[in-house]
């Protein structure tokens, strides 16, 4: 049995998410749906992380075990010939036995879009969260400076998860301008984030934009100070899986095309 690891992107706006769901289509039954055709065999695909729907990514891994003869450069070409053409596989990479895409990643680094002006984009629609009020980027960046480092972020993890432990190591957290005037980007890389957590960050960071919160409140919450109540979350669609990080990989790597 060959391991294998692809990573893929993908538009997020039709689909319910990464999973498998029982009402709607995600992205991992689409991969397996292309893999059954080219290698007629049922394969158990194992992402990296979870993204939720309408959330996108430019670098989503996964990895799976197949026993088939297609060369491994030819691997991406035959999967994207059976897959719709918001989901394209950009590379394949034959791994060692014991890799997988979820257990042996070291970390990732996901974005956060923002188009802050006046009227709503018909363009952006599904790309960028639009925040019609001004924004205090200023104040913005303050708060932002205050993420990175190791917290207990369970104050910034939606319902709906069994995870214990919620201390997290982040690496980096910054606010990149993009090309227009009133967009922009916040990244954020670390060894891994809880359910929804980038997004209730990035809203408690616009909260603070607006003047409706403070960078005291948001340091107080980093270091459970206070038990805050009030957990807005952004929406999904401003949100991008954009790499994920492997043993012997840096963090802070650049990602061409994606700060948009």
């Amino acid at each position: 049995m060959r391991n294998m690891m692809i990573t893929i992107e993908y538009d997020g706006s039709a689909y319910n998410g990464w999973q498998i769901q029982p009402n709607g289509k995600s992205i991992q039954e689409e991969i397996i749906k292309a893999l059954r055709v080219i290698t007629k065999q049922n394969i158990s695909v194992h992402g990296a992380g979870r993204t939720d729907a309408k959330v996108h990514a430019y670098g989503q891994c996964a990895s799976f075990k197949v026993d088939c003869s297609i060369p491994t450069e030819k691997f991406s070409a035959a999967i994207n010939s059976q897959l719709p053409e918001d989901i394209v596989v950009k590379e394949t990479v034959e791994k060692d036995p014991g890799f997988h895409a979820r257990f042996s990643a070291a970390g990732k680094q996901y974005e956060y879009k923002i188009c802050n002006q006046k009227y709503r984009s018909a363009i952006n629609r599904n790309y960028k969260w639009h925040v019609s009020k001004p924004l205090d980027l200023e104040q913005m960046k303050h708060a932002v400076n205050l993420i990175p480092g190791t917290h207990d972020f369970s104050q910034f993890m939606a319902s709906g998860s069994d995870v214990k432990d919620t201390v997290r190591n982040i690496t980096r957290a910054e606010i990149v301008a993009g090309k227009a005037r009133g967009h922009f980007s916040i990244i954020f890389e670390g060894n891994g984030f809880l359910y929804k957590m980038v997004r209730m960050l990035v809203a408690a960071i616009v909260e603070i934009g607006m003047h409706k919160s403070t960078t005291e409140e948001l340091y107080a919450r980093l270091t459970q100070q206070t038990n805050c109540t009030n957990r807005w979350t952004a929406p999904p669609q401003g949100l991008y899986l954009n790499k994920v990080y492997y043993k012997g990989e840096e963090f802070n790597l650049d990602t061409p095309g994606s700060m948009v």
